[in-house]
């Protein structure tokens, strides 16, 4: 992964997008620290196609159908009111 500066980036944004066609992801930077990450839309629908909706998430949990919580015969102690 190739790193460009923001001004670089901005300057040469033709060629960057190339880059990212035939050398994948480029991430930009902005005083040294990375701030974005350029992806093809092929590596970016995949990426997209392997997070499971919140639905799924959902139901792909552990199956409680035998959870059974033993519980306690004590029924209390009469109050009066």
């Amino acid at each position: 992964m190739t790193n460009w500066q923001v001004q670089e980036a901005k300057s040469r944004f033709s060629e960057l997008v190339e880059r990212v066609q035939s050398e994948g992801p480029q991430t930009i930077t902005r005083h040294g620290a990375a701030r974005a990450v350029l992806l093809s839309v092929a590596d970016y629908q995949a990426l997209k196609a392997q997070r499971p909706d919140f639905k799924a998430h959902l139901l792909g949990g552990p199956k409680l159908d035998d959870f059974n919580i033993p519980r306690d015969g004590d029924i209390g102690r009469p109050v009066e009111l």
